[in-house]
């Protein structure tokens, strides 16, 4: 399985951590071997909202070759979400068959038109926002509608990486990853 994990300037960092630590122990502790992923951007220069710098892998190369992209949130999505370029590039994962975000970057997949007819949550201070890009705004920490998942607030992104590891590798996987991370993972307020 080929995940892009996007990166975008004033991203909030645990957004992105928070599901790709649980994800890549998938292939770190030989659960799915064959797990790779890229760190991809539409600019060189990414850094999150507080000034810790990352250093993408792939830069404004297209997303449709991936099987998985994870969109994290942060205060870079309020102007990303009227960047026509980023949303064009953002676009490319169209045929990608699941995506994903965490806190206010299900914003940015509802404005590259990823969330029409379907349900969607963010950060609670955000569901005025998402709500024009989608059907219906969930308050649930994750909300699944097949091709597209979306997680709560920041926290959430831990438990939306434990979800799409049990979905992608089971159960068992996911008990043995919370496990090795030594985090107490529910299933509660979760809309499946």
């Amino acid at each position: 399985m080929k995940t892009a994990f996007i990166l975008f300037d004033q991203l909030t960092a645990l957004d992105f951590v928070g599901v790709y630590d649980p994800l890549t122990r998938l292939r770190s502790m030989q659960v799915m071997p064959a797990f790779t992923w890229s760190l991809c951007a539409f600019t060189k220069d990414v850094c999150d909202d507080k000034g810790l710098r990352f250093s993408p892998d792939v830069v404004a190369e297209p997303l449709d070759e991936y099987d998985l992209i994870v969109v994290p949130g942060g205060f870079g999505t309020r102007p990303l979400q009227h960047d026509e370029a980023f949303l064009d590039w953002l676009r490319t994962a169209q045929a990608v068959p699941l995506k994903v975000s965490v806190c206010t970057g299900a914003i940015l997949l509802g404005a590259a038109g990823f969330l029409k007819g379907k349900r969607a949550t963010t950060h609670p201070h955000n569901f005025d926002e998402l709500a024009p890009y989608c059907a219906q705004v969930v308050d649930q920490r994750i909300v699944d509608e097949g091709d597209i998942v979306t997680a709560r607030g920041v926290t959430s992104a831990i438990d939306l990486g434990l979800y799409l590891v049990e979905r992608l590798a089971g159960e068992a996987a996911r008990t043995r990853i919370a496990k090795q991370m030594d985090y107490p993972y529910r299933w509660e307020n979760t809309s499946i």
